[in-house]
């Protein structure tokens, strides 16, 4: 097959070593699946046992590669890291560029899905012959950066043929349920992949892999590659490429979208705005700029040698009413150095802050605190930052007194930074999206910020359809995998992506086959949840956001969001309790491998 190999490992660890086994995957998968996200789904479902405790040894990591990558199209060297969330106890995946995801797949294999634990922690070698993979009992290393371990074992591997490596920090051996997975500095977290990696006792990975899948017409992929990388130079990306994200802080806070203080508000002073933006951060510590692996656009953007993009921005600063940039650098730096997801990091903290400033708690923390002292604490899982370290749902839970009300997730997942009273297609998104408060998986702001949408009003009528189709885009890309930087390049991606696909793998696809794979994907990840023990209840926003106003008067309504999220279920072919029947099952194509290999 193009672009596929047909195959996956599985690693069975036990001990103080590994058995790697070839897996065969059907045509079918790859045609129903696509890769990435869809087939880390896929995978879930088939390997996770039903009700399996997320840091058991029984409970599966997974690294899923997609048909694309290894082609010389931009932006698709990417992976989809996925597992059952220690944090949310749902479905939970990451994408991550990376030369890792590269080298991986020159493994020769589609997916690597990792199952049991080790004795010590140690490293995982992976190469192409199951019988060369192995163990390697590295205690010495706990503790270390994942760039520090980067290193050590790039060293150590010598040779011309660089290995790839994924690690976690402290932050994942200690277990902390937003611990990230990190490879070539870039990272997967949300949700706690790093912390099943760590109950593994799995410090790194390393893969070195010199096999390539055939490509159906390579040169009809090399003269799309030239044409799309021009494309990505143009000025649908010229945001990214300038500024990155980051430029967004300045702009939401003009818009009123951009929450600070645990969500209490919107209001940030031009002043303020300004010295957390693009141009603040580099007068305070210098810029440079760079990219991804096999990719032209370029939005790595760096601070004093930090990676920040606009949700780390957010989360570490406004959201824990943080205005110095130093303290915010700072904040971003410990989380890349620790392994910890800078969103439900900073989502922690900021609840923490205002339980502190209610009396709630006793410990010293009060908005406006540089967070990295905490940071280090819940890493360490240290006094209070053992609690921090369960994630605001399960420190609301510790602290009770009616803190619920304001501890702002969705299904165990901090919200990222939007704010849903003003972006109210976006509530709804952030509610129904598989992996819980989620603005990757859906992209419904983006609904909210044509001009044709009052994002004041929850649209009963129309919001659902518009969910969906961000929905449905998402996974497409996803799983494709194509860099969603690149969406503005790309103007018809339902048409574009069959091409792409037909001139790689050489099976067939149009729009219409491609809409359906997509409403599979996301139908499967909902069937995940409902596996796994989802309730109707949890697609809901805190009580904070459909009690309290925001200081301009906006408002959401419960019964609003309630009817949007029914209107949402019946509209993707579910019932009206967000069930799955049988018909829904047969229409888009699930039926058969709910039961079968």
């Amino acid at each position: 097959m193009g672009g596929n190999f047909g195959r996956i490992f599985v690693v069975t660890l036990e001990g103080d070593r590994a058995r790697v086994e070839h897996h065969a995957l059907a045509p079918a998968v790859y045609r129903d699946f696509i890769g990435g996200v869809g087939l880390a789904a896929y995978l879930l479902w088939r390997y996770a046992p039903a009700g399996v405790d997320p840091l058991a040894p029984d409970a599966p990591l997974v690294f899923a590669f997609s048909p694309l990558l290894g082609t010389p199209l931009t932006t698709t060297a990417k992976l989809t890291l996925a597992c059952k969330s220690p944090l949310t106890g749902r479905l939970n995946d990451g994408l991550s560029s990376s030369r890792f995801a590269l080298v991986a797949k020159r493994l020769g294999v589609d997916a690597i899905v990792i199952r049991g634990a080790l004795r010590t922690l140690s490293v995982l070698h992976l190469e192409p012959a199951p019988a060369r993979c192995r163990v390697e009992a590295r205690p010495e290393l706990a503790g270390r950066s994942p760039a520090e371990v980067t290193s050590i074992l790039v060293s150590e591997a010598g040779g011309d043929a660089r290995p790839g490596v994924a690690a976690i920090g402290l932050g994942g051996e200690k277990l902390v349920r937003y611990a990230t997975v990190s490879n070539d500095g870039r990272h997967a977290g949300r949700g706690g992949s790093g912390a099943v990696m760590g109950h593994k006792r799995l410090k790194a990975i390393t893969v070195r892999g010199r096999e390539t899948p055939g490509v159906f017409a390579p040169e009809r992929v090399h003269a799309r590659a030239r044409e799309l990388a021009a494309r990505s130079l143009g000025a649908s990306t010229d945001k990214y490429r300038l500024l990155g994200t980051a430029a967004n802080l300045e702009t939401f806070a003009r818009l009123r979208i951009l929450p600070a203080r645990n969500f209490q508000g919107v209001t940030l002073s031009r002043r303020e705005a300004r010295r957390l933006a693009p141009e603040g951060l580099a007068a305070a510590a210098g810029h440079t700029r760079a990219s991804c692996a096999g990719c032209t656009i370029g939005c790595d953007h760096r601070y004093g040698g930090t990676r920040v993009e606009y949700e780390t921005q957010f989360a570490l600063g406004p959201l824990c009413g943080v205005e110095e940039p130093g303290a915010l650098l700072e904040a971003a730096r410990v989380c890349d150095e620790l392994g910890l997801d800078t969103i439900s990091a900073g989502g922690t903290i900021a609840f923490a802050m205002e339980c502190a400033a209610r009396g709630l708690v006793d410990w010293p923390l009060r908005f406006g605190d540089a967070p990295a002292p905490w940071l280090r604490r819940i890493a360490a899982r240290e006094g209070a930052g053992d609690k921090m370290a369960e994630g605001t749902r399960e420190l609301a839970r510790a602290i009770g007194q009616g803190s619920a009300r304001f501890a702002c997730h969705v299904k165990g997942l901090e919200l990222p930074g939007y704010e849903p009273r003003a972006m109210q297609t976006m509530a709804l998104g952030l509610v129904v999206a598989s992996r819980g408060a989620d603005h990757n998986r859906s992209g419904a702001y983006q609904a909210d910020l044509r001009p044709d949408v009052d994002r004041y009003r929850a649209d009963i009528a129309r919001a659902p359809g518009r969910v969906i189709e961000t929905e449905d885009h998402a996974a497409l890309l996803d799983s494709l995998i194509l860099c969603k930087f690149l969406r503005g390049a790309i103007p018809s991606p339902w048409v574009e992506g069959a091409e792409l696909l037909e001139m790689v793998t050489g099976d067939a696809h149009d729009e219409a086959s491609l809409r359906l794979a997509a409403r599979r994907i996301v139908t499967l990840r909902h069937l995940f949840n409902l596996r796994e023990g989802w309730r109707r209840d949890e697609d809901q926003l805190p009580a904070r956001f459909v009690e309290e106003p925001l200081e301009d008067g906006a408002r959401l309504s419960r019964d609003d969001l309630e009817a949007m999220r029914d209107a949402y279920y019946l509209a993707r072919g579910y019932d009206e309790r967000g069930r799955v029947p049988p018909a829904c099952l047969e229409a888009v194509g699930l039926a058969r491998w709910l039961t079968s290999p």
